[in-house]
């Protein structure tokens, strides 16, 4: 799950606006001839009422914040006993959850596999305070024979809200393989265990838990990003000789007609869920599964934000597919999404417009365009307010760091804009036109963009150029809708997150992607592989 946390080299947060919503089935089990345990699940569509909670939830926090999740910042199956599927809940085509187990005997929580984090993190029965703690499983340590004393204190922060507690350490049984004793790294040196930690959430301040349909996190990134530097559960799995193969692998089911609602896969990849070959690209950066992306197209044309290469994460725990505001403006636009008009935007178009266009006609430096005009100031990597006061409030003489970032980032914007149209041989007024449009295009405060459902068959396809392959997404792929009938809304699974450098810009493609593509992710050779899902 994620609303934006921040914690130390990186920041999560999560998706409020489209995960609240369902009830949880239990679970079915069926049995199956291939070696493998199947869980079969069911699952709801979306609701409109559910959004309620989001749109409260984000008056808590930051817009931005509010509105995402997180950041700061191969071969066949083995044999049966080496492999094991989890089941995976469809929660609105927005989240998908399993079950685990902790302690002996297991006590049963419902955790989102987020490949975006790397703790494991559940609601302890030690919890008093929170309304959310009343409304999940709590963990009760007094009832495993297994439980281990940590005590270490953590604490994970959100844009909306914060979970805090405690380390312990215990069994955990994900499907039917049981990782023993979860302990500290520090622990297992001593020791020669092989073992990790889980925290126990004391407090779950925001109304976000509250209404969420999970109780908890366990987290499947590297341990450069786990707090506390706990050893993920999955080194575990690998350590302990729990899998065959250093592999797990992601199918997202995003039929809505559907009950089951996709499998996760430790060990191996199953070869019912995807069409053709993977195509694999190499971790650049351990933390989140990071990789090199190519171009990013809208109806077969390059949008020339990435011509020179971007860099993007495969995120099961991120709901839609964010990258930085620029392009994600752009791509909405494209596609007739609308958003809130951002007068500020607008103002920098009117009074620097013709400027920044014969600026860049006399082959000025892009990135230096915004600090000449004197909008921004340019540190070599990206621009930062100067304190110019916002066109928009001088008649009130007030003025705003937050105001003049944002004029900072308009100017950048509109810079990136109009050198694509100028590589299209596009007309000064219909450059002003169209850049005025975008700014009527930039993310609302839940950073939600709305589409006519009506237009989804004239809409663009969006691609995305991953290890010199095209990987596309069709209307119906990239729009979730909300309600049915006349009452139904479409909104765009594009929104804007702007991660800074070092490790932005950055695009996470979540499960609007991964709904798309089977997701395969290869510990043992550090690598992430695509295919079409089946």
């Amino acid at each position: 799950m994620d609303l934006q946390v921040s914690m130390g080299t990186k920041f999560k947060a999560v998706v409020v606006s489209l995960f609240l919503s369902s009830l949880l089935f239990p679970l079915v089990f069926s049995g199956s001839t291939d070696g493998l345990l199947r869980f079969k699940l069911k699952k709801r569509t979306l609701d409109q009422n559910n959004r309620l909670a989001a749109r409260l939830e984000s008056k808590e926090g930051e817009s931005l914040k509010a509105s995402i999740r997180k950041y700061n910042l191969c071969g066949n199956l083995g044999e049966s006993e080496d492999t094991d599927i989890v089941a995976l809940k469809n929660y609105m085509d927005a989240q998908y959850f399993g079950e685990i187990g902790i302690g002996t005997p297991p006590q049963k929580f419902t955790v989102i596999f987020d490949t975006g984090s790397s703790n494991l993190w559940v609601p302890s029965s030690k919890c008093y305070f929170s309304v959310a703690c009343f409304f999940h499983s709590k963990y009760k340590s007094s009832s495993s024979s297994t439980y281990k004393k940590n005590g270490k204190s953590a604490s994970i922060h959100y844009g909306t809200g914060a979970i805090s507690g405690f380390f312990s350490q215990d069994h955990v049984k994900v499907g039917d393989l049981v990782v023993k004793n979860q302990k500290s790294f520090r622990t297992r040196i001593h020791t020669g265990d092989p073992c990790q930690e889980f925290i126990e959430a004391t407090k779950e301040p925001s109304i976000t838990f509250v209404v969420a349909k999970f109780d908890g996190i366990l987290g499947l990134g590297f341990q450069e990003i786990s707090v506390g530097n706990a050893v993920p559960i999955w080194y575990n799995m690998v350590k302990q000789g729990l899998v065959k193969e250093q592999v797990f692998s992601f199918w997202f089911n995003r039929d809505a007609e559907e009950e089951e609602g996709g499998e996760i896969v430790f060990g191996g990849v199953d070869p019912n869920h995807y069409k053709g070959e993977h195509t694999y690209v190499p971790v650049t950066q351990k933390g989140y599964w990071q990789f090199d992306m190519g171009d990013v197209l809208v109806g077969g044309k390059s949008t020339g934000f990435c011509t020179g290469g971007c860099s993007a994460i495969a995120d099961s725990g991120t709901s839609l597919l964010a990258g930085p505001t620029t392009i994600i403006t752009q791509i909405n636009h494209d596609i007739g999404a609308s958003g809130v008009i951002s007068e500020e935007c607008k103002a920098v178009v009117a009074q620097y417009g013709e400027m920044i266009l014969d600026m860049l006609l006399a082959e000025a430096q892009p990135k230096k365009i915004c600090s000449q005009i004197g909008l921004c100031t340019f540190d070599g990597t990206r621009g930062v307010s100067m304190g110019i006061e916002s066109v928009v409030d001088e008649n009130s003489g007030k003025s705003s760091a937050g105001l003049h970032d944002v004029m900072c980032s308009a100017c950048e914007m509109t810079v990136v804009w109009m050198q694509n149209q100028l590589r299209q041989n596009q007309t000064q007024e219909r450059i002003l036109n169209y850049v005025n449009e975008l700014c009527e295009r930039l993310p609302s405060p839940m950073g939600e963009s709305a589409v006519d459902c009506n237009n989804l068959s004239s809409m663009p396809s969006v691609s995305f150029t991953i290890g010199g392959q095209v990987f596309d997404l069709t209307p119906e792929q990239y729009i979730l809708k909300v309600g049915k009938g006349p009452a139904a809304q479409c909104i765009s699974g594009f929104i804007a997150l702007d991660v800074p450098p070092p490790r932005g810009p950055l695009w996470i493609l979540g499960d609007v992607f991964m709904g798309s593509y089977h997701t395969v992710f290869d510990y043992g050779n550090l690598t992430v592989g695509f295919a079409e899902a089946a």
